[in-house]
């Protein structure tokens, strides 16, 4: 629905001006990832991604105020096309064993599916960016494990917030190892699902514990 020049976003009217900010940020964004996949990330300048968008580098700036910027946003829209994939498939109402196994699939999907892009942004990320410091990831999955524990399908004394801490170091150190050799040296979906078994269900089989 539109009203005016305006078109509407989750209720309100966005303007002319507004949507021509948006339409340039993306394309920036697009311009910079796609230089970072053919030249890398470090011989990548700010000067050359508005060289290559046809604006000025103040422009650039304006938008993203440090190459490392559209590292965050490639983090934050990953994470933005699963909540999407995952919403239309009203994964919320999954046990959460099953949504979190549907949640790291989809991002083992993503990097699959975009491996050369992965390579190098993940790569960027760990080196230059705020990757195995940025709270994002591990926040989404707690969140799904307290939503859980909630429903009485994890055991009351399971810290939620360290949860999400350990599937989300899992996952980039998972996918750090993955992209970091050339070909791919193991399944990432398999080693992904493996991984997450083994937190789900723990390593001590039920005869006893480690110190039967």
């Amino acid at each position: 629905m539109k009203t005016g020049d305006g078109a509407v976003d989750g209720g309100r009217a966005v303007g002319r001006q507004e949507r021509r900010r948006r339409k340039l940020h993306d394309e920036l964004y697009e311009t910079a990832i796609r230089l970072f996949v053919v030249q890398g990330y470090e011989a990548t300048t700010m000067e050359q991604i508005a060289e290559s968008a046809d604006v000025a580098r103040a422009t650039v700036f304006n938008h993203f105020a440090q190459k490392v910027g559209f590292l965050e946003e490639w983090g934050v829209r990953r994470r933005a096309r699963v909540a999407e994939i995952l919403g239309a498939e009203h994964a919320e109402d999954l046990p959460v064993g099953d949504r979190l196994r549907r949640y790291l699939k989809e991002m083992s999907d993503l990097n699959v599916a975009s491996r050369a892009e992965t390579t190098v942004l993940m790569d960027a990320s760990a080196r230059y960016g705020n990757l195995l410091h940025d709270p994002s990831l591990e926040r989404e999955l707690g969140r799904i494990v307290e939503e859980g524990r909630r429903r009485g399908e994890i055991r009351a004394g399971a810290d939620c917030d360290q949860v999400g801490q350990l599937l989300a170091a899992c996952y980039f150190s998972t996918i750090l190892r993955w992209v970091r050799e050339e070909p791919a040296p193991f399944d990432l979906h398999q080693r992904i699902a493996g991984a997450l078994d083994i937190i789900l269900l723990g390593l001590l089989s039920d005869r006893g514990d480690a110190g039967a």
